[in-house]
């Protein structure tokens, strides 16, 4: 697989998101069957595994650590900080937390559970408006200065909070939600990143699996699968945003491709410097996946998918108030 530069850091130009092995999308998954996965994504020339310490919560973290220890030096982890986890454990936070006392206690504990004496890129999982950004990447700095981290990201963050990080320690990737029926970050945060050498992820590129076209009006969704509180995933949403999902699959049949694969293609061809994180608990939409870098969408190809799909109203928010709040400071 071909390599992509996120600041300073290279990984493979396709990597695997972690969290529904373990958490949001229904219950956990079989461990072994997950270890497996990752493993067959490893043989497949996936170096860029993205997990964080609230998955589950701390059970991501343990599987992604167990599952690449044979392979650590050859792959590049991901991990997060910044919730206040309950204290019992279970699933869910109390708030937000990226005081430099937490960020230092949390690191030892995503370093014990990942197995490893590093972090390859360390993110602030969302903005911590109590805590000035310029204390938090001081804390990460100082990691780094430790030989715990070795790249410092931030994840669904706004422009000034990026500036402000970026001048005390060099952010080296952002991660947020980007996809082609979630495009805000067009108007503001990827023009920053361009501008500032900084490396894009984008999460949910598949459109928390609306974009694959195995997704209709009439799925059900578990009551521990989030996507059942989430407004654009509302029966009602989901029926008016088919015609999105109808036009991929179009562009997709004149590909020889899937709506999947249409949808990863469109994110890989923005920018050389994007390297999108699709999830997935299933080897055959692994391979599916993965499948998306051979496919060429040439310029009049992303001309038409961007004004045909510009010209599609998407339905629907895309999470409940309270957590889009916590996004874009």
């Amino acid at each position: 697989m071909q390599k992509r530069k996120l600041g300073g850091l290279e990984v493979s130009a396709i990597g695997l998101g972690c969290m529904g092995m373990s958490f949001s999308y229904g219950p956990p998954k079989d461990k072994q069957e997950m270890i497996s996965l990752i493993h067959l994504a490893v043989e497949r020339g996936v170096t860029f595994f993205d997990t964080a310490e609230v998955y589950g919560p701390y059970t991501n973290e343990e599987l992604v650590g167990q599952a690449l220890a044979p392979f650590r030096k050859d792959v590049v982890i991901a991990t997060k900080f910044g919730f206040q986890l309950k204290p019992d454990g279970t699933p869910g936070w109390v708030g937000l937390n990226s005081r430099p006392e937490h960020i230092r206690q949390a690191v030892e504990g995503s370093l014990k559970r990942l197995k490893t004496d590093v972090i390859d890129l360390y993110y602030q999982h969302r903005v911590d408006p109590e805590v000035p950004i310029e204390e938090v990447a001081g804390a990460v700095k100082d990691l780094i200065r430790q030989g715990k981290v070795k790249h410092f990201g931030l994840s669904e963050a706004g422009v000034q909070t990026i500036r402000r990080a970026h001048a005390v320690q060099p952010v080296s990737a952002l991660q947020n939600e980007y996809s082609l029926w979630w495009r805000r970050p067009e108007q503001e945060v990827i023009p920053a990143a361009e501008e500032l050498g900084i490396g894009f992820v984008p999460y949910s590129p598949l459109g928390k699996g609306f974009l694959t076209g195995r997704i209709d009006a009439s799925t059900s969704f578990d009551s521990s699968d989030f996507r059942s509180t989430l407004p654009r995933f509302t029966p009602e949403a989901r029926k008016a945003n088919q015609a999105l999902v109808d036009f991929v699959s179009a562009v997709g049949r004149a590909k020889n491709a899937t709506p999947a694969q249409i949808a990863l293609a469109w994110v890989l061809a923005q920018k050389t410097w994007m390297a999108p994180i699709p999830g997935t608990t299933n080897a055959s939409r692994l391979e599916e996946n993965l499948g998306a870098e051979s496919i060429e969408l040439t310029p009049e190809d992303l001309s038409e998918i961007n004004s045909r799909a510009s010209a599609i109203r998407v339905e629907g928010a895309r999470y409940p108030e309270h957590l889009e709040q916590m996004t874009g400071r």
